[in-house]
């Protein structure tokens, strides 16, 4: 009872973290100072390295940062040269676990071969029979299969020197767009004013691709059970 209840209270944490990013992130800053981009390493390193947390912020963070750097509190080429790191670290590393133990973890009847983890694996594994190889870098823009794209091409033993080009492309365009969109557009006022509906809103649209692959593939089901 206790794990539901500290596991809920994680949940609204986070989402009133990532809805109100700008009171969060400035309160980080104000605490950490100079640390700050250390712990903005960490974050990014771990949603896209590690398959337990993919629920971190990603595209919405990176938006944000930029903001603050516009704002004088955070230097922005540092930010993008950190978090550009983090971003290619994370995936190099995500690649070699999936490569070195994948196959036994997805076997395990542990956390990775729960149905809803199961779920995402499949899901990413979909995105490459659509996209192959590029899939490295447009999952970057697409929370959850971000985290699992490096993954499942460790699984899928996707030769390295393949991978590191598009994880190096992928991470300084992901990080790119988003620092540098924050940095120049994130201070506009009528964004300024409604911060909160502009991080929802990248929210939403980064999840889009994700629910138009899951619906798309719940119709092609129906019709392949229909037959």
């Amino acid at each position: 009872m206790w794990i539901a209840a500290g596991l809920t209270d994680l949940i609204l944490y986070l989402l009133d973290f990532i809805l109100h990013l700008d009171k969060h992130l400035g309160a980080l800053i104000q605490g950490f100072g100079g640390w700050t981009h250390a712990v903005l390493f960490l974050i990014v390193f771990a949603e896209t390295g590690l398959v337990v947390t993919p629920f971190l912020p990603g595209d919405s963070l990176l938006f944000a940062v930029g903001t603050f750097a516009a704002l004088g509190a955070l230097d922005v080429t540092t930010a993008f040269a950190v978090l550009t790191a983090a971003a290619i670290l994370g995936d190099s590393l995500n690649y070699r676990v999936g490569r070195s133990i994948g196959e036994r973890v997805l076997a395990h009847p542990a956390l990775l071969a729960r149905p809803k983890y199961r779920g995402y694996v499949e899901r990413t594994e979909r995105f490459y029979e659509k996209h192959g190889a590029k899939t490295i870098v447009l999952a970057r823009f697409v929370p959850i299969v971000r985290t699992f794209a490096p993954f499942v091409a460790g699984v899928g033993r996707m030769h390295y020197a393949t991978f590191l080009f598009y994880n190096v492309a992928g991470g300084v365009l992901w990080v790119a767009v988003l620092v540098f969109g924050g940095y120049f557009f994130g201070n506009i006022p009528i964004v300024r004013r409604n911060f909160t509906l502009v991080i929802l809103a990248i929210v939403v649209l980064s999840v889009l691709p994700v629910a138009a692959e899951y619906w798309r593939h719940r119709r092609e089901a129906a019709r392949e059970k229909a037959r």
